[in-house]
């Protein structure tokens, strides 16, 4: 008979509301980030106060001794006996509206839930302003389940409609009942299947999402996650804090926020886990971090609290803002500017991983480590190294590593170095790269490999004298510095009857010119207007046969057929490539971009409201041109330039409700959408310009 993986048991309310309180069920974020809206929390006290079933909470005992202590806090914190698979949202919301905790939002705003009820009719509803004034309603619900709660709120409400209307003994008693009968959820039985702590990974995800209606399904990495909600929640929540500042900008204090990536938890993780353990497969990891006696099979407490102690050293490695700040200086060395220009995030996160590796375990110097895994990354990010069945592919990487003695940091060098070299060899410039570029796709590793080749360069944007890795600075550039532009322009294309945008778009068909050089050329011929554009622009011989290079042009190339262009220019674009990857290697090489300008900061004469402006706001300093505006919840950017204008999206707005329409996708109030980072934190621009109201 096979070993049952479960037991059926019932938990009141009360009784999950009070475990999840005293640490004795975990909540950790096993789920995809999802957080219930209000309405959905509505629902589901109008379903239990109607007694229908609100389905199954499955739970998932850790196996943790009684009374054994989370590692690396205080002796008070326990490990909790249960964690939650499946029923996260529902005992979240359930947690937070009887006793009024906030919750996180998915954009790390904290909220309170208010739902409010009306006893006439047995109504729930979210609490909104009309409510709040509405004295047929009980405005939080929540009130009712504190410390003499329910007499003190069923006072106040029957006070409250009785002020308003005449409310008879009859009505009054049906009332009271009303409010009893809502005050009596917490008796509420719910339904939980509880797994036994020796069902694996793999069983608890199946029957997950056998019985999970949310269609949601779990990865490996939650399964870790989990397990450091469990034995280590400090680590989990410093891992969290980093990602979520990684988001934010800030203009005070050391910050991990970046232009390349915002990574999520579970990304970090993997670096963490390549550095503390050189795996990469997640499923063997988590049996590590259960502490399993390779022999019994039983879990080892001792064992455990070792594994977890070798992941806690390498987060703290990968957390340093140090660590991360001169490892992001590689991306920067290796042409790559911001998130626009990444294809992978994982050759990011794994090339951290080496770069850590390098730095901690063989104490490479970090300006050799800089050339070193510059190069890596352009490899890594050139040829989608990361992609597919990356795990295989990242401990294949790592194991090259075995042989090398801790501390030897030329061998860590000649180890990355060889399987650069192996990688990107003649046939790989000759023939795979110019294939690659073959493509239409503007995330096209090839295309951005090229890019990143006339940022190394420093090469000029096509004739013009502006440089191309200035004009993608994504601190400063707004407004799109630079755009892709036909060099066969697509009307002339279409009347030579070449078909399809896939054709036309080629990536060997378009050039980086400045963004207000993309004129409107019509159906002209490359013959007829490249000429005029030479003496329009005034550029140089010298400058303008150096741009030529650079751009990839072929010799006569306005006068070539389409398709010969197409061909000549693939492989000329690959030699740029090479040609810029080989200074990499170049000690005397070092990226030279563009220092941000300091705030002009005077003083302004009170106004109205309405009269005040973004100018207004820079003037006095309390925002400074370049400032990037964000809306966490729509995810989107935009920034302040230096005349009070709003750029978004490679256009200008002369009002922030002008950007936020846009953004947004309808009409809103600029000055509450758009949130600027500020000493004290993020604020609407709203509250920043009350504050120079206030000021005088």
């Amino acid at each position: 008979m096979a070993e049952t993986l479960y037991k059926d048991t019932t938990y009141t309310v009360s009784l999950l509301v009070q475990s999840i309180g005293l640490g004795k069920v975990a909540l950790p974020d096993i789920q995809r980030p999802f957080v219930w809206q209000a309405a959905k929390v509505r629902a589901l006290f109008d379903s239990m106060y109607k007694g229908f079933p609100v389905g199954y909470l499955l739970f998932w005992e850790t196996g943790a001794d009684a009374g054994a202590r989370q590692i690396g806090v205080d002796t008070k914190a326990t490990v909790p006996n249960h964690l939650i698979v499946d029923g996260q949202q529902r005992l979240t919301s359930l947690f937070a509206v009887m006793t009024g905790a906030t919750v996180l939002r998915d954009d790390y705003s904290q909220t309170r839930i208010r739902i409010a009820f009306r006893p006439s009719d047995a109504t729930f509803a979210v609490t909104d302003a009309a409510i709040e004034k509405d004295p047929e309603f009980i405005a939080d619900i929540s009130a009712l389940w504190q410390q003499g709660g329910k007499r003190a709120t069923t006072k106040a409400y029957l006070k409250a409609i009785s002020s308003r209307r005449q409310v008879d003994e009859a009505e009054e008693e049906q009332l009271e009942d009303a409010i009893d009968r809502l005050y009596d959820l917490q008796y509420y039985p719910f339904k939980v299947v509880e797994l036994a702590a020796t069902a694996d990974q793999e069983q608890v995800a199946e029957i997950f999402v056998r019985i999970n209606s949310e269609g949601v399904t779990l990865i490996q990495a939650d399964f870790i996650l989990t397990l450091m909600s469990v034995f280590w929640e400090k680590g989990r929540r410093d891992l969290e804090e980093f990602c979520r500042a990684c988001r934010l900008p800030t203009l005070t204090g050391a910050s991990p926020f970046n232009w390349y990536i915002q990574p999520q938890p579970p990304q970090l993780l993997r670096a963490t886990v390549a550095v503390a353990f050189r795996r990469a497969v997640l499923k063997h990891m988590y049996t590590l971090l259960r502490g399993r006696d390779l022999d019994t099979g039983k879990p080892s407490p001792e064992q455990r609290d070792a594994q977890f102690a070798r992941l806690a050293k390498a987060q703290d490695h990968v957390l340093d803002l140090t660590n991360w700040h001169e490892f992001l200086l590689c991306l920067e060395r290796a042409g790559f500017r911001g998130k626009k220009m990444i294809s992978s995030e994982n050759a990011i996160v794994f090339s951290y991983a080496l770069w850590l590796i390098g730095r901690v375990d063989y104490a490479v110097p970090v300006a050799r480590l800089r050339e070193v895994i510059a190069r890596w990354f352009f490899m890594a990010h050139t040829t989608s190294r990361y992609s597919g069945s990356f795990e295989t592919q990242v401990e294949r990487d790592l194991s090259g590593l075995v042989n090398v003695v801790h501390g030897d940091a030329d061998g860590f060098v000649a180890v990355l170095s060889k399987i650069v070299d192996d990688t990107l060899t003649t046939d790989f410039w000759e023939i795979t790269l110019p294939n690659e570029l073959s493509s239409s796709a503007s995330k096209s590793p090839a295309l951005l490999a090229y890019i990143a080749a006339l940022n190394i360069v420093d090469a000029d944007a096509l004739l013009s004298t502006g440089k191309v890795r200035a004009r993608l600075d994504p601190a400063v550039t707004a407004k799109k510095g630079i755009e892709r532009h036909h060099l066969f322009p697509r009307a002339y294309l279409r009347k030579q009857k070449v078909a399809g945008t896939k054709q036309i778009n080629q990536i060997a068909n378009m050039a980086l010119v400045e963004w207000h050089d993309n004129i409107a050329i019509s159906d002209q011929p490359p013959s007829v207007y490249w000429p005029d554009q030479i003496a329009k622009k005034g550029v140089r011989n010298a400058d303008l046969a150096t741009q030529v290079r650079w751009h990839a042009l072929p010799d006569d190339w306005t006068e070539l057929p389409y398709d010969e262009f197409l061909a000549q220019r693939r492989k000329l674009m690959a030699d740029v490539v090479r040609t810029a990857f080989g200074r990499l290697s170049d000690q005397q090489y070092a990226p030279v971009y563009p220092a941000a300008g300091a705030p002009t900061v005077t003083a302004v004469p009170a106004r109205k409201q309405y009269a005040v402006g973004v100018s207004d706001l820079l003037d006095a300093g309390s925002l400074i041109a370049g400032a990037v505006l964000i809306n966490p919840t729509d995810d989107v950017e935009a920034m302040v330039l230096t005349d009070g204008r709003i750029a978004f999206d490679g256009t200008f707005y002369d009002s922030l409700s002008g950007a936020s329409d846009a953004a947004h996708g309808g009409s809103t109030n600029g000055w509450s959408y758009w949130l600027a980072d500020t000493a004290t934190g993020l604020r609407t621009l709203a509250s920043l310009r009350d504050d120079l109201l206030a000021s005088g």
